[in-house]
């Protein structure tokens, strides 16, 4: 580790441009991308803003540790999956549930009325086509001006990215999981 002098002067500008709402991409191999949307939409939670989250591949029972703090603060998760595509019994009833479920998103990303709207895990029933990528990306062009709009999931298309007004790539340098150590409940689920 090499030691570093704290800056000692503000190391960047404030920003003059208008404020508006963002698209938020959280993608990549590593761990993180839904705990940081999470992160997200607890903060604006906080804030006594509007916020929804729908989670693509989690079924609607789910109860993580994330649905039981979400309950606490009113916080909306929707879950509209049927769980991991290896264990869907029927891939066909998993797109058209994701189909089903990215109309309501759509509608309460269109509407208005959420300050957040959180679209978890929305890559994988785009890249097994399961959704039209142009109607998201339509979507995304046509909100609300004020309506930030956080995706996450491995391999986002490169039309999202490029949309996209921030960007973070999680990147995978060692996880527990290949060293044969199974999911902790309270930090993977």
């Amino acid at each position: 580790m090499q030691i570093e002098t704290p800056p000692s002067e503000k190391p960047y500008e404030k920003p003059e441009g208008e404020r508006r709402g963002l698209v938020i991409v959280n993608t990549g191999d590593g761990k993180g991308k839904s705990t940081a949307a999470f992160g997200l939409a607890f903060r604006a939670t906080g804030r006594g803003k509007a916020v929804k989250v729908y989670q693509f591949m989690k079924v609607p029972t789910a109860r993580f540790g994330e649905h039981r703090l979400a309950d606490r603060v009113d916080l909306p998760v929707v879950g509209l999956g049927d769980g991991f595509s290896w264990k869907s019994k029927d891939l066909e009833q998993s797109g058209q549930l994701a189909r089903d479920g990215w109309e309501k998103a759509k509608a309460d990303i269109l509407s208005g009325e959420f300050f957040l709207v959180v679209l978890d895990e929305i890559t994988y029933p785009l890249i097994y086509g399961w959704l039209p990528l142009e109607d998201v990306l339509e979507t995304l062009r046509n909100r609300p001006k004020d309506v930030h709009v956080c995706l996450t999931g491995r391999r986002c298309p490169q039309e999202i990215i490029d949309l996209a007004d921030t960007v973070t790539e999680m990147k995978l340098i060692k996880h527990a999981f290949q060293a044969g150590v199974p999911a902790q409940r309270g930090i993977e689920d």
